[in-house]
């Protein structure tokens, strides 16, 4: 087992990756409890293929459990599921020193986070995630939130979990478009800030598609400790934690384009948003054009989303999306923040782009340039 610490003082806790660790999760959340008795929170689909083997895992350790699967999908992830997901909470009486665990992917994780933020004015909660998002992304740093009419994540919180599981196993379980998705967020770290990473990355990516387990092992506990390090010294992005968003502008600007739905999923979005990213940099010349043709090459060959031209159906055009980014977190003074790149590995936060900038790489990306572009799943 990988064992990743989240250094915040007297709310610093562990990311513990290895695989099987949701059949010995008992053991693992066992001395966090004051009572042996916790309430998970899952999705339906997750919960068919790993809630009895959590629950009894729990059972074998003397936790009694109860559990509310909630249906699949970013949709869940708003006002409806959150009100949903607090009133069973109190109703199943859960108080201030129990814990909540959240089991799932990045919606639950987000969901649940922000219900155990808000639940009587805090409680603890364990994230248990399963998709290769949540495992080197959003199960880390304490984000929770939910989506709202105006934009992606706008109503939230930040609250630390008191322990993280990464089962690596989960991953095996996951189609080959969700696991694909989250392998936007994986490249993410190796361009913001680990040139070799990348580089490993382009070698050993394949291999992770098809299932190699010490590759994706080795790829989830060098992304966690990228983002640990990063969130230990700026929990709540006043700083260096912004970089984290690298590709975030324009992939929250194209899911609440797509509705939130099936026909983008985050980590694509995110993947794509790497790519513009990339080429709005190039663009601005800030980096070599040769760079953001590997990204792109990179993306292309994982199978995942490089290329608005992958999203089905239409799209609004540039400036219908540049308006949903100005809804974007983190707008400050009315100004875009992108994260840009100086080249792979080597990004920063810029808030002073050219909006006539921006809407040229969408213009162009819009009319088809690079399609081809082919999506998992």
């Amino acid at each position: 087992m990988t064992t990743v610490r989240v250094d915040l003082g007297a709310r610093s806790y562990e990311v513990r990756i290895a695989p099987g660790l949701i059949g010995r999760a008992g053991a693992e959340i066992a001395p966090l409890l004051r009572r042996p008795r916790v309430a998970v929170v899952t999705d339906e689909t997750v919960g068919t293929l790993h809630l009895p083997r959590f629950e009894a895992a729990l059972a074998e350790a003397g936790i009694a459990s109860i559990a509310l699967a909630l249906p699949p999908g970013e949709a869940t992830k708003g006002w409806a599921g959150l009100q949903r997901t607090v009133e069973w909470l109190l109703a199943a009486k859960v108080e201030r020193r129990d814990v909540v665990v959240a089991l799932g992917g990045g919606v639950i994780g987000d969901l649940a986070g922000f219900a155990a933020a808000i639940l009587r004015r805090g409680v603890r909660y364990v994230q248990v995630p399963t998709t290769l998002l949540a495992q080197v992304d959003s199960s880390v740093g304490g984000k929770t939130g939910i989506n709202t009419a105006q934009g992606k994540n706008l109503a939230g919180a930040f609250h630390q979990p008191s322990l993280v599981l990464a089962d690596t196993a989960a991953l095996d379980t996951l189609p080959a478009r969700d696991f694909l998705a989250g392998y936007g967020e994986v490249a993410k770290y190796g361009l913001l800030g680990d040139a070799a990473f990348f580089a490993w990355l382009e070698r050993e990516g394949p291999a992770m598609a098809a299932g190699d387990a010490g590759a994706r092992a080795h790829a989830v506990a060098v992304s966690v400790a990228m983002k640990a390090a990063i969130v230990a010294r700026d929990e709540t992005e006043e700083g260096e934690r912004a970089l984290l968003n690298l590709g975030h502008t324009f992939a929250h600007a194209l899911e609440a384009a797509t509705g939130y739905s099936a026909r983008l999923l985050h980590g694509e979005a995110v993947a794509a948003g790497c790519a513009l990213a990339f080429d709005l940099s190039a663009s601005l010349g800030l980096c070599p054009p040769e760079d953001a043709r590997r990204v792109r090459a990179h993306l292309r060959r994982m199978g995942t989303v490089a290329d608005l031209a992958a999203i089905p159906g239409d799209l609004p055009d540039p400036d219908a999306l540049i308006a949903l980014m100005e809804q974007d977190k983190k707008v400050i003074d009315g100004r875009l923040r992108f994260v840009l790149a100086r080249g792979i590995g080597r990004a920063f936060v810029a808030d002073d782009v050219p909006r006539e900038a921006v809407r040229a790489v969408l213009a162009a990306a819009l009319a088809g340039r690079g399609a081809g572009a082919a999506r998992a799943g």
